[in-house]
C-alpha cells in the first residue's frame, strides 16, 4: 500500500472505518459530542445576540442556526486542515460529515427553545432562558446520537472525517 501523505488522506484507504452492520454507540456519541460543540457555540451565540439585541424570535432562530452551521463546519475543517488537506477539499469533507447531524440538532434544539413557553422572550438574566437552552442542547445530543450511529454505520456522516485522522 502506498503510504504517501496523499494516499493516507483518501477515504478509500480507510475502509476499516466503514462498518455496514452498524457503528458503536461510543463512536456515535463522540461524533455527536463533536458536532454538539460547534452547534452549541453557534446556537448560544445566536440566541444571546438575538435576545440582547431584542430581535424578533424568528430572526434570532435564523442567526442561531446559521452560526451553528458555521461553527460546526469550522471545527471539523480545523482538524481536516491539520491533516494537510486543501481548504476546498476540507470544506467538502465538513459538509459531508456534518450537514445532517447539524441539521437534526438545530431542528431539535430550536423546536425546544420555541416550544418552551416564554423561553424565547426571556432576558439573558432569566434562568428560564438558560435552562431552556441547556435542555434543548441536551435533548439534541440524545436524539442526534442514533442518527449519527446509523450514518457512521453506513460510512456516512462523521465516518467521512475518520479518513483524515
Amino acid at each position: 500500500m502506498d503510504h504517501s501523505v496523499h494516499a493516507r488522506h483518501r477515504p478509500e484507504h480507510h475502509a476499516h472505518h466503514h462498518n455496514p452492520a452498524g457503528a458503536s454507540w461510543r463512536m456515535a456519541a463522540q461524533a455527536t459530542l463533536h458536532c454538539l460543540t460547534g452547534c452549541a457555540i453557534g446556537e448560544v451565540l445566536g440566541m444571546v445576540i438575538g435576545t440582547a439585541a431584542g430581535l424578533h424570535n424568528a430572526v434570532t432562530v435564523v442567526i442561531s442556526v446559521a452560526l451553528a452551521f458555521v461553527f460546526g463546519y469550522a471545527l471539523t475543517m480545523r482538524g481536516v486542515l491539520r491533516a494537510g488537506v486543501p481548504v476546498r477539499r476540507a470544506l467538502t469533507v465538513a459538509l459531508a460529515a456534518d450537514t445532517v447531524s447539524i441539521a437534526v440538532m438545530e431542528l431539535i434544539d430550536n423546536t425546544v427553545m420555541v416550544g418552551v413557553p416564554g423561553a424565547m422572550d426571556a432576558d439573558l438574566s432569566d434562568a428560564l432562558f438558560w435552562i431552556s437552552l441547556v435542555l434543548s442542547l441536551a435533548l439534541a445530543f440524545v436524539l442526534t446520537t442514533p442518527v449519527n450511529r446509523w450514518m457512521i454505520g453506513r460510512g456516512k456522516g462523521h465516518a467521512v472525517v475518520h479518513a483524515y485522522h
